[in-house]
């Protein structure tokens, strides 16, 4: 092992990957806000906007996306804690300046270890699902600019 690598939360003694021990932290209420975009032609904005997708609601049905995928994140990030939320609310809105479609996540839960991955795979679902609910009208639709914006609770608040 390198003198580095000891510093690395994620990886043991040996050099190999490992979940972090969290059992020794306080819980706490652990908030997290994330956000992306999908920028596509006008075109694929209005049929949105008109509800005239094939596959039906865009908006509603990527807004389940979202919420059941941060509730599956453990299944997706390998080092990822299970958590029990608290609340998922994922705000979808059309953009005429981009054009496309604006994603927030917002994400709480009461434990150990917080929910950034949560909030970042919430939006990044409820993209690619508005991308395969409109790829019948524009498949140059493109998924960009995914972040925290906001955590809250823990040691590092930011």
């Amino acid at each position: 092992m390198t003198k580095d690598s000891s510093k690395l939360s994620h990886v043991g003694a040996d050099g190999s990957a490992r979940m972090v021990d969290v059992s020794s932290k306080p819980e706490s209420l652990r908030t997290a806000r994330a956000q992306g975009f999908i920028r596509m032609n006008s075109m694929a904005l209005e049929a949105i906007r008109l509800h005239q997708i094939a596959k039906g609601d865009v908006l509603s049905v990527a807004r389940v996306a979202g919420v059941m995928a941060a509730k599956r994140t453990a299944d997706l990030v390998p080092l990822c804690h299970p958590l029990l939320l608290d609340d998922v609310q994922i705000d979808l809105s059309l953009d005429e300046g981009l054009p496309g479609v604006r994603a927030m996540s917002l994400v709480r839960t009461t434990g150990r270890t917080g929910v950034e991955m949560e909030a970042i795979v919430a939006v990044s679902v409820a993209l690619i699902t508005v991308y395969d609910m409109a790829k019948s009208v524009d498949r140059g639709m493109t998924l960009s600019d995914i972040s925290v914006v906001e955590k809250k609770g823990g040691q590092s608040d930011r």
